[in-house]
């Protein structure tokens, strides 16, 4: 059976994950959000559009890895704009 190596990256990533994921379970106990209409086709909440910013962001960043020749860098830089504009306007 192998298992799977937790590179100190690999822990970084989850680990900020999850802070993400307690920071927005607090702040919406502290302030409910209330669905509203952004760029985006649909009316969302804030957890909404967390949720598809991860998974959009994720896409992003794997596309820009498999696709181009781009830096790692710009590939999460990209992922992580995305994110902040989504969770902002969308």
């Amino acid at each position: 059976m192998q298992w799977m190596v937790w590179t100190l990256p690999t822990t970084i990533f989850f680990c900020t994950i999850a802070a993400l994921l307690a920071g927005m379970t607090v702040w919406e106990i502290a302030s409910p959000t209330v669905e509203r209409k952004g760029f985006l086709p649909i009316s969302t909440t804030r957890g909404d559009r967390f949720f598809i910013g991860l998974l959009s962001a994720a896409y992003i960043h794997l596309g820009v890895v498999g696709f181009t020749s781009f830096s790692l860098w710009l590939a999460l830089g990209a992922s992580a704009l995305w994110l902040l504009v989504l969770l902002r306007w969308g």
